[in-house]
């Protein structure tokens, strides 16, 4: 026993220093690496733009990345604190602009292309009946600032030969705000070149006009002074563009020469603004659903499992740590849905802790001489595959968010996955290494009791004493998960699916007014003031929201001004807009995940266990799809981004997925001992040895979620809602609908035979007390531990 217990004390301080270790990196980082929150908690604009190829430049990524430096140059012009500016992809550039509440100048100065361009005045297109446009030679016809169409040469220069460009205000004439463009060396030749040749004309011809152009409209056209020499031309490299300016717009039209012309032009695919007041709420109600949630499954596990429960209580404090740590050392951005992540990754945690805590029981109960740190050494060991494998299928999961999904929830993927890796560490190695010292405390062992894994618990004690056989007649199980499913179901083709703008393209825009406004009466003011389609509704504190087509800034400007005039003071707190070409590939996106999410699960599944297994699980995953997405049909909930991260990690991964997993886990390990039991005694064994721990996780995720759904805010209403019913769904099928399409598939598979009985079947044996519990292996008990040790 001495080398045993030389080798298991060399384990503990293994674990207990690289616990210290985690902990203390964890510290250092969180002290000194503020995490970066997302627009959606601090408030702010964010601008997804789409670079476009033309005729002579393909928008490839090197365009793109010229795009970039063009738009930086922009933004920090507009003076914005901390912006951020990333290509993702190689044909989209993602602006992010902390602060700024209205972003209609930023959305005008980004997505110009402010190509500028210099051209002589060929004369009037109304002498030869020029139409508007490109003509032969490079000529084009434009109109002027009166309307006018004029015919132009081709370009003379470009805004490559322009130095600068600042915006200034002539007190001395009164002529009000101009623009003073500079130009370079070869620059300021071709413009003495090209007023020179107009000086030749006399004063009044058209022809004696210079025409700056940007963006195919004429800016400015001015007369060349009379007192300019024919063939001299203007030098010094600099001239005026004059015209009815005010100061914000000779400071843009500045801003865009100086900045220079986009090498590709843009098109705004994807708009957010949220208010500061609705970041701010929603870091409040994100933070108390965080707390109360943890406070409240704390407390229920501490209640089932005494003082192992208080242990894990102080490792998921722990993870919550960690997390924080991960994700600042990683450089990720906090979203509201992100946070939602961070608290769902709470219910992971708690997972592995029932999951080891649950099988330290079940040894505890089979040894003749228990020692409570044996059984918890055993409970790790066994519960190993089980939540590597559960967690595995969660990081699929997270790993599609990440990459498919876009905004916000690509942020659930990352604090998720970050999660995920925080809870396996806290439950794996601090909940251990807290365990294993208070089990070899002298007076815990004197008192196993106080433990919390001493007895079976009140789920098992009832369950061995009826003793179910739940696999006697498994298609009926399937019957009722077909009966089920169709209701469910039915509702995508009665009802229909309510896509969400992320997924259909167009504007969503939330109102905080004075008063409250009845939806009816905002939705005919609408419909009078020319947006028959409005959908109106109401969210929150008497809030509004407005969603339609696509409009423009105008539109939305008169979207605003009818909402003020039913609930006077009005503030806009969101405003989203999606264009049509982004929404069509989100929802392509949002297949690709699910269909790769089930694909990729089958795959994991049926190597880590068995085709049959793998099958059996990735079914019950697509029931519980069908039936989440069937009942959000039925309600008229929304499918958005946030329902497509609750589908991934609630009914296509995550906690659905888990419960089979555990299960068939469960399966394999009794196939390897009880190979003449029939299989579907076998999996009916392992549904009641695992039922314990499926019912504690379940309880302790629906704390998690319902804190979410009641305290969180309105965007995360559904979001919680739909987990919940992941997780009552995925608990349901994983016993009813995985276990009998198991039995069934291992029925076709094998030769006829005798199926097991209700009291038959190898592999069981009777408690002192008479209770009949699957078979263990049998463990030689251990002696108690020494004083100190």
């Amino acid at each position: 026993m001495r080398p045993r217990t030389r080798s298991r004390t060399g384990g503990s301080r293994v674990r207990a220093l690289l616990a210290l270790a985690v902990l203390a990196a964890s510290v250092a980082i969180a002290l000194t690496m503020p995490v970066r929150l997302g627009l959606d908690l601090r408030g702010g604009t964010q601008i997804v733009l789409e670079t476009k190829s033309t005729a002579t430049t393909e928008a490839d990524r090197e365009a793109t990345d010229r795009t970039v430096e063009v738009l930086r140059g922009r933004i920090d012009a507009l003076g914005v604190a901390e912006p951020t500016i990333v290509r993702s992809g190689d044909n989209r550039v993602v602006v992010e602009l902390p602060g700024v509440q209205d972003p209609k100048q930023a959305a005008d100065v980004l997505g110009r292309t402010a190509q500028l361009t210099v051209h002589p005045v060929l004369g009037p297109a109304g002498e030869t009946g020029d139409a508007a446009g490109e003509t032969s030679a490079g000529e084009r016809v434009l109109p002027d600032e009166s309307g006018q169409s004029l015919r132009l040469a081709a370009a003379a220069l470009t805004g490559q030969d322009v130095k600068g460009a600042d915006a200034l205000f002539d007190q001395q004439n009164g002529a009000g705000w101009h623009v003073t463009v500079d130009f370079k060396d070869a620059g300021s030749d071709r413009w003495a070149r090209v007023t020179g040749e107009a000086a030749c004309h006399p004063a009044g011809d058209p022809q004696r006009r210079v025409a700056i152009v940007l963006d195919e409209k004429i800016i400015s056209s001015p007369q060349v002074d009379p007192s300019v020499a024919c063939g001299a031309g203007i030098s010094g490299g600099s001239t005026q563009i004059t015209g009815s300016f005010d100061d914000a717009e000779a400071r843009e039209l500045a801003l865009l020469i100086k900045g220079g012309a986009l090498p590709v032009p843009v098109e705004t695919v994807e708009q957010r603004t949220i208010g500061a007041t609705l970041g701010d709420e929603a870091i409040s109600a994100g933070a108390w659903a965080a707390v109360i949630g943890t406070a409240l499954t704390a407390l229920f596990i501490i209640v089932v499992y005494r003082l192992m429960g208080a242990l894990a209580t102080v490792a998921l404090l722990c993870y919550g740590l960690i997390s924080y740590a991960g994700l600042a050392a990683l450089g990720a951005t906090l979203t509201l849905p992100g946070l939602a992540g961070f608290v769902l990754a709470i219910g992971m945690a708690v997972d592995a802790n029932v999951l080891v805590f649950e099988r330290a029981r079940e040894e505890q109960a089979a040894r003749t001489r228990p020692s409570t740190r044996a059984a918890l050494t055993e409970g790790f060991r066994s519960a190993f595959s089980a939540i590597a494998d559960s967690n595995i299928t969660t990081l699929i999961a997270a790993a599609l968010l990440f990459f498919l999904a876009s905004g916000p929830v690509k942020g659930f993927g990352v604090t998720l996955g970050i999660g995920v890796l925080a809870s396996m560490v806290s439950a794996l190695v601090i909940t251990r290494v807290l365990a294993e010292f208070a089990a070899s405390r002298p007076a815990v062992y004197r008192r196993p009791r106080i433990t919390g894994i001493a007895g079976t618990g009140p789920v098992r004690d009832a369950l061995l004493r009826r003793n179910p056989f739940l696999m006697r007649r498994p298609r009926r199980w399937l019957a009722a998960s077909l009966v089920v499913l169709v209701a469910a179901g039915s509702g995508v083709l009665v009802r229909g699916l309510n896509f969400g703008i992320e997924f259909t393209g167009g504007r969503l825009i939330e109102y905080s007014t004075a008063t409250q406004v009845d939806p009816d009466r905002a939705r005919d003011a609408l419909a009078d003031a020319g947006f028959p389609r409005a959908v109106v509704q109401s969210s929150g504190d008497g809030d509004l929201t407005v969603r339609t087509e696509e409009l423009t800034d105008a539109e939305a400007a008169t979207v605003t001004e009818t909402v003020a005039g039913m609930g006077g003071d009005t503030e806009k707190v969101r405003d989203e807009l999606i264009g049509p070409s982004l929404g069509e590939e989100l929802r392509r996106d949002a297949l690709i995940a699910l269909g790769l999410a089930l694909g990729a699960q089958l795959l994991y599944l049926a190597a880590r266990f068995r085709l049959l297994f793998g099958t059996a699980a990735v079914s019950a995953l697509a029931h519980d799809v069908i039936i989440l997405v069937g009942v959000f049909a039925w309600l008229g909930k929304p499918i958005d981004g946030g329902f497509l991260a609750a589908l991934l990690t609630g009914a296509a991964g995550g906690y659905s997925v888990n419960d089979s997993v555990v299960l068939f886990d469960r399966v394999r390990e009794l196939l390897g001992r009880e190979r003449k039991t029939p299989f579907d005694r076998l999996t009916n064994d392992a549904i009641l040895q695992t039922l314990p721990r499926t019912v504690n996780t379940g309880m302790g995720a629906v704390l998690i979620l319902a804190s979410l759904a009641v305290l969180a805010d309105d965007s995360l209403t559904d979001f919680a809602l739909a987990l919940l019913i992941g997780v009552a769904v995925g608990t349901y099928s994983s016993v009813f609908t995985a276990s009998p399409l198991a039995v069934e598939l291992h029925g076709r598979g094998s030769r006829p035979g005798r199926r097991g009985g209700r009291d038959g079947g190898e592999g069981a044996k009777s408690r002192p007390d008479g209770k009949r519990m699957p078979e263990s292996r049998t463990e030689r008990p251990e002696a108690a531990p020494a004083k100190g040790s």
